[in-house]
């Protein structure tokens, strides 16, 4: 872990912070750029817009580099939410079709498809999480001739459970069934190559492991399947010559912008290509190796002193993100023991979730440990 890196969280100067799973600081960068906006936009009104579109272009091609993807594959939502319900509502369903996913996805990734289920008459057919872990065969039993979407978390959000998306994915391929993944607990953290793990969609907010602000998300969408997916909502930028105000030709614009319907949020775009750019430097390789370094000594620390981890270490269902549980403490109270230290982590589903980033440091861990009860 590089100094210099560190040196962009000021966060470091009064917390170890451990909590990316919720909300991520924002690093110098990030700030700054923001700033640079927002002062921009109050000195000279709209005399800059070229160079705003310039910095949302830059961000739209910074996130096709970062998970391989066109930049055109790449639209701006407002967050993980947005994306998933754009790409739930947008699919041609007939009643009786159905969708698979499991039984632990955060509500971002179950309200659409439930709300469909209620109202369209599909399917939502779950798998079930057993001991932290979901089975890819469990889902590929629940698919069949009328499953048109197979849905899922890369990461859980209670257990940091990393589901292997190059498996499932190739599995959706063959059988055509839509491949969609709420990226948001693993972008930034981990590697994500949209071609090789046969991703045809996902949405991520930026406000986790990617280090960026709220209120801003990543919403990919592949060539291969973005005649299959209509906006609902359309507004004045859907559509092709939307700069033309008074043409009003429906043909939508290429790719997955033709889902920004309206002015964009530019002072997050500001932030998540900030943020992107930090990424690009650094190399995702290079920080997922780190994580899983740093969040595999930190189970070990943890079980050294009695504490029951509750996420999978497996070979590639290991995430940033660890769970664990204490004997005779409960979440809450631990939570609040180490924010008295000044140590940041959050308790989620019964567990105690430890989630670490590229700053973060083993001694750091070492007095996450010290401040803990034993097991």
């Amino acid at each position: 872990m590089n100094e210099q890196i560190r040196s962009l969280f000021p966060v470091t100067n009064n917390f170890i912070y451990m909590n990316h799973s919720a909300v991520a600081p924002l690093s110098t960068r990030v700030r700054d750029a923001m700033t640079e906006l927002v002062a921009d936009v109050t000195e000279n009104g709209s005399a800059s817009f070229e160079r705003w579109y310039a910095t949302q272009e830059q961000a739209r091609r910074g996130a096709g580099v970062l998970v391989n993807a066109k930049p055109h594959e790449i639209a701006f939502m407002r967050n993980t939410s947005e994306g998933i319900a754009a790409l739930a509502n947008g699919i041609d369903w007939r009643e009786g079709d159905n969708c698979v996913t499991c039984n632990v996805e955060f509500p971002s990734n179950m309200y659409p498809w439930l709300r469909l289920e209620a109202e369209r008459g599909i399917k939502v057919k779950t798998a079930i999480e057993r001991e932290g872990r979901i089975d890819p065969e469990e889902l590929f039993a629940l698919v069949d001739e009328r499953t048109k979407v197979l849905t899922l978390s890369w990461v859980q959000f209670s257990s940091g459970f990393r589901s292997d998306l190059r498996r499932i994915g190739r599995f959706c391929r063959e059988r055509g069934v839509l491949f969609v993944i709420d990226a948001i607990q693993g972008l930034g953290g981990l590697k994500l190559d949209v071609e090789r793990d046969y991703v045809d969609a996902f949405a991520a907010d930026a406000h986790k492991y990617l280090l960026g602000p709220e209120g801003i998300a990543l919403l990919y969408i592949s060539d291969r399947v973005i005649e299959k997916i209509r906006p609902v909502v359309v507004g004045w930028t859907s559509f092709k010559n939307y700069t033309d105000y008074l043409d009003y030709d429906l043909s939508f614009r290429e790719g997955a912008a033709r889902f920004e319907y309206g002015t964009l949020n530019t002072v997050g775009i500001y932030g998540i290509n900030a943020a992107l750019n930090l990424f690009l430097e650094i190399g995702t390789g290079g920080i997922e190796e780190y994580l899983i370094g740093l969040t595999d000594y930190l189970v070990e620390r943890l079980a050294s002193k009695g504490y029951v981890i509750t996420s999978s270490r497996r070979p590639g269902e290991a995430s940033a993100m660890v769970t664990c549980t204490h004997p005779v403490y409960k979440p809450m109270e631990l939570f609040r023991l180490l924010m008295s230290k000044r140590i940041v982590t959050a308790p989620r589903a019964g567990k105690l979730r430890i989630s670490p980033h590229i700053y973060n440091t083993r001694a750091e861990v070492d007095e996450l440990i010290s401040a803990l009860p034993e097991g």
